[in-house]
């Protein structure tokens, strides 16, 4: 029994072939049935407004001009009628204002007008000796929507822009009139070039607005981080002084009953409850800390042993300043006034920073710190005031890590202050914080008994 004849070797290539050209012009017609962000204009972004109003006037040029100057050579120089001639001459140029918004359609009404002309001219007397089939002033609005095209869509579709071009323009070759110049070539090259242009720009844009974006995204997020690192500083140093008051507690607490005779039992258990409570807070606390403290602070050798700073202690900044070239005049209050640990704390670190900054950005400049109370004794004054440093130095500094008042306006905020920085007319700066000397008054809602079931 026979077999079925056998299949012809080029029988498979050519359905290969076949196969590939129709999934070719698949996708040909799915890029450019598929506009990118149609309706959005060119330039929208553009902060500028006559930047964002220049795509509209360069398109109604290009349109006002081109159109008396397409019917005038088709109905003229070609010999096309003049209905023809101005109907294909609207359709050719019309669009070019549709392209600000919608360039993608409007390349395929001017490129269907196009083809049209050109199967219009094939029959007309003049066409022979001129171009065809694309007559100059055709060739200039297709070039002009070329640059509104590559501005907007993917570089798929432009290659399918330009591919079907040049398409088009080998299907006309055999149909070219006696004595025509063939510009099918032409119009091909520099539709690639225009594309291929337009498509640089607008991807070097794209790339420098990612970078502007990524930039404002890492500016942010240093700033997040600056601020998270400064509170968790301040955290760590309040250990010590929140330590303090718990540990004086626990030992109050613990010796209660030998130092009061005649304590109830209830009382004794009492103090002992409140001993136990202290002892779990100074170790969650310990914990907390082992969690804010920094690598940097545990390669050093964990955290510093010596006490938190205050007031106090400004005599001996201020000397290490002077010898770090800087002059520097300090104003004490006469009597020495109690204030709570974290208001002296803050006002050292307030007076550390401010000085700091003045050796880094100012050195050599003539600097005062006065340290005041108001009248009624309800807070303390710090003022740091700079004049403008000597005209033959120059800054150490000329950025800064941005932790110094980003820690002055987190250390006022924490005892509920204020904070006044800016520079001063004559070219100097001036740092001027209020701490209260008195707690602020606790809230209502935390004067409230809480509820039976909460924990």
């Amino acid at each position: 029994m026979s077999g079925p004849s056998p299949t012809p070797a080029h029988e498979p290539t050519r359905q290969r072939v076949l196969r590939a050209a129709r999934q070719a012009v698949r996708v040909l017609a799915v890029e450019l049935g598929t506009p990118t962000e149609p309706g959005t204009p060119l330039f929208g972004s553009v902060q500028n407004p006559w930047l964002r109003r220049l795509p509209y006037l360069v398109a109604f040029g290009f349109a006002v001009s081109l159109l008396p100057t397409t019917i005038t050579i088709l109905s003229h120089d070609y010999g096309l009628g003049g209905g023809l001639a101005g109907a294909l001459a609207t359709a050719q140029t019309a669009p070019l204002l549709l392209a600000v918004t919608r360039p993608l359609q409007a390349w395929w009404v001017i490129f269907a007008a196009d083809i049209l002309c050109a199967l219009a001219l094939t029959g007309a007397d003049g066409v022979e000796g001129r171009a065809w089939p694309w007559p100059p002033m055709v060739i200039v609005g297709y070039l002009a929507l070329m640059v509104a095209l590559s501005l907007r869509e993917r570089s798929r579709t432009l290659i399918a822009v330009w591919l079907t071009t040049g398409v088009a323009g080998i299907l006309f070759e055999p149909r070219t009139p006696d004595r025509s110049d063939g510009t099918w070539v032409l119009l091909f090259v520099l539709t690639g070039v225009v594309l291929m242009m337009g498509a640089t720009l607008r991807e070097r844009g794209d790339a420098q607005r990612k970078l502007i974006e990524q930039e404002t995204i890492s500016e942010a997020e240093r700033a997040r981080r600056t601020l998270l690192e400064e509170r968790t500083r301040i955290a760590r140093e309040l250990h010590d002084v929140v330590a303090h008051h718990m540990s004086v507690i626990t030992v109050q607490a613990d010796s209660a009953p030998y130092r009061l005779s005649g304590l109830p039992r209830e009382a004794e258990e009492e103090f002992g409850s409140i001993a136990a409570t202290a002892r779990e807070s100074l170790a969650e606390m310990r914990r907390l800390l082992g969690v804010l403290r920094s690598e940097e602070t545990e390669r050093h050798g964990g955290p510093e042993k010596a006490p938190q700073p205050g007031i106090g202690m400004l005599p001996k900044l201020v000397e290490g300043t002077v010898r770090a070239g800087v002059p520097v005049e300090l104003s004490l209050p006469e009597d020495r006034v109690p204030l709570e640990p974290a208001v002296d704390l803050s006002a050292y670190r307030i007076v550390q920073e401010a000085l700091a900054n003045v050796v880094r950005h100012a050195p050599g400049a003539r600097t005062r710190v006065s340290v005041t109370t108001a009248a009624d004794g309800s807070r303390l004054t710090v003022l740091v005031v700079n004049s403008p440093p000597p005209a033959p130095s120059a800054p150490l500094e000329t950025a800064g890590t941005g932790h110094g008042l980003i820690g002055m306006r987190e250390r006022v905020r924490l005892v509920d202050g204020s904070l006044d920085t800016g520079p001063l007319p004559d070219g100097g700066f001036r740092v001027a914080a209020q701490l209260p000397l008195a707690p602020p008054p606790a809230p209502a809602a935390s004067l409230a008994p809480k509820d039976s079931g909460s924990v």
